[in-house]
């Protein structure tokens, strides 16, 4: 079953995974074992396949990894079907933009540098995902946020405490807040990445600058567990994070001025209603 007719072009509701033929449900596991190589490790990895769905389940490639443990690829049919309505994920909302007209965004609507302060919190030393955003050499072909004119970058590195981000970002009057994760033993980047979302909130408040984390690990959809305004998960590229803070604060910034104006109108009005007394 591929899924209902479809005059349109547009992508079926009901899929199922395609290996030789469309819809044959052919899928491709691999997994590790704590079994000696062999026969009997062979048929275990065939056994384990059957049990979460593969029939019929063919093992294709297997090898040692030392001498208690072994490697497996196994090929075979699953007769699950997916339902695209069901699927629940965070939709790109706003526009990938150029580094050119990033910069000029940002020109226009803040009249100034957007200052970007990220890190990597709590004990986690792997500073290659935030550095792969921030630093100039950037990440699949793309420059990271340091090549950006109109973006005032500062990089604090590995296990930064979460005090001293506060700090250190209040100090900058930064715009936004980048955050990565890599550590994830025992949920690490969830509580971590909590403890720095309620540290803002009770320092800054509202005026807190934008909160943004990722890492391999992150659901784009825990934004609101987490107390952030957006999650990024593993493949994020500079230039999708540059849109998104361009995007954000352009939002921020046509919003604000909107309600001085009506503030002010109610002064003069009150005034006015005064002077007529």
């Amino acid at each position: 079953m591929t899924g209902e007719d479809d005059k349109t072009g547009q992508d079926k509701r009901y899929v199922r995974p395609y290996g030789d033929a469309t819809g044959d449900g052919m899928v491709q596991l691999s997994f590790t074992l704590p079994i000696p190589h062999g026969p009997r490790a062979d048929g275990a990895a065939q056994q384990l396949a059957n049990k979460m769905g593969m029939d019929p389940a063919l093992v294709v490639h297997s090898h040692p990894i030392g001498k208690d443990f072994s490697f497996y690829v196994v090929y075979g049919s699953v007769s699950h079907i997916v339902d695209l309505d069901a699927v629940r994920v965070v939709e790109r909302e706003y526009p990938l933009l150029t580094p050119a007209e990033i910069n000029a965004t940002v020109k226009k609507s803040l009249r100034r540098k957007l200052v970007v302060v990220g890190g990597c919190i709590g004990t986690d030393a792997h500073t290659v995902g935030i550095d792969a955003i921030l630093n100039i050499k950037g990440f699949a072909g793309e420059k990271g946020l340091e090549y950006y004119r109109e973006l005032r970058v500062v990089n604090l590195g590995a296990q930064v405490g979460v005090p001293d981000l506060v700090k250190r970002a209040r100090a900058e009057k930064a715009d936004a807040v980048l955050v990565s994760q890599v550590v994830t033993q025992r949920d690490a980047h969830v509580q971590n990445t909590q403890e720095m979302s309620a540290a803002f909130r009770e320092a800054m408040g509202e005026a807190r600058p934008m909160l943004v984390v990722g890492g391999p690990r992150f659901d784009p959809l825990m934004a609101d567990e987490l107390g952030v305004d957006r999650v990024f998960g593993r493949g994020t590229t500079p230039g999708e994070v540059a849109s998104y803070l361009v995007h954000a604060i352009s939002t921020r910034t046509v919003t604000k001025p909107t309600t001085r104006v009506t503030t002010k109108k109610t002064r003069s009005s009150t005034t006015k209603a005064g002077a007529a007394r």
